[in-house]
Formats: C-alpha cells, structure tokens, sequence
C-alpha cells in the first residue's frame, strides 16, 4: 500500500472540489464530507441518511476500532448534505452503489474517483486516507492543538498524530532545505 499525502495547497483543494464536481455532486459531497470531518472512508461509505438528516452531529460506531464517535457537522457541512440527500429516504446510503441494491460504492470505488479528480488536477499521492489527512493538517494548522486532533482521531500518542498528517515530514523538510555544508 502506497503512502498517501494530505492536500497542503488550499488551492489544489479547491481544484479538486471543482474537478469533482464535474464528475458528479456526489463525488464532490464524499470529498467535502471526508475532508471537513476527518472520518475514515469505511465509516464514511457506511453513512446513511438519517444518520445526518437533521442531526447536529454524525454519531457512529467506528468501524476500524468499534470506538463510538460523535462529530459536528457545521452548518456549512450541514447544508452542502441537506442538499444532497433532500428527496432520499433515510433508509439508503449516502453514497449510494449503482450495483446493487441498497449498498454503498465501495473503498475501491471511492478511491477511483479521488484519484481520476487529482490525476487531473496535478496532485500526487492521493488515496482515501488523504481526505482524514487533509483535515488533520488543515485543524492542526489552524489551531494548534495536536491534543484535540489526537482526541479526534483516537490516536494513542501526539507524535502519531503529527506524523499521520505529515507535520514531521514538513519540520524535517524545512530543516534540510537550509542546509548545505
């Protein structure tokens, strides 16, 4: 399994929104859900809709760990799903399959839509991972605060947390850059 990156260029984050939406609001909602809640793709994929149909916040069972998680969804996140899912009935996945009734698109699936969007906008080192990624770097770089994004993450250690978005490679890079004996 390939190492994949969080998205470090706003812009390229935008590019992508855009390229995604080309390919379908649906494909473009699975991007904006990933990066603004920092949920892993399985428990992204396993959302349905009266999971987020009036509700303040997602509230699951994670699935990798079986740890219960309850997330905000803020009003801006709130109204890009009620838009989506306006005329679903809360039975079905958000992210609803083609093949085959009542299942979701699977981790493949979602991958291959991340990936065909960052081919075309230039991005490297993109898999699902880099949506919860993409979020950890962009919470940390605002507020600074690795304890809440471990707590979010149900990371054991600050340093795991650091690592997973890729703060330590960025320090290590930055350290080297200047250096030259």
């Amino acid at each position: 399994m390939n190492t994949v990156q969080p998205i470090r260029d706003k812009n390229k984050i935008e590019d992508m929104k855009n390229e995604l939406l080309k390919l379908g609001y649906k494909n473009y909602i699975l991007f904006i859900v990933g990066i603004n809640t920092g949920l892993r793709i399985s428990d992204i994929l396993n959302l349905k809709v009266y999971d987020v149909r009036d509700r303040s916040h997602i509230a699951i069972k994670e699935k990798k760990t079986g740890k219960e998680k309850r997330f905000l969804i803020n009003s801006q996140l709130r109204k890009d799903i009620e838009k989506f899912i306006s005329g679903m009935n809360n039975e079905e996945y958000i992210f609803q399959s083609r093949k085959g009734k009542n299942r979701p698109i699977s981790r493949v699936q979602a991958y291959r839509i991340l990936n065909q969007a960052a081919v075309k906008v230039g991005i490297k080192e993109v898999g699902t991972h880099t949506l919860r990624k993409t979020f950890g770097y962009w919470h940390y770089h605002i507020y600074k605060d690795v304890a809440i994004l471990q707590d979010i993450f149900n990371h054991s250690a600050p340093s795991i947390t650091l690592r997973y978005i890729g703060i330590n490679q960025d320090i290590k890079d930055k350290t080297i850059e200047d250096f030259y004996l």
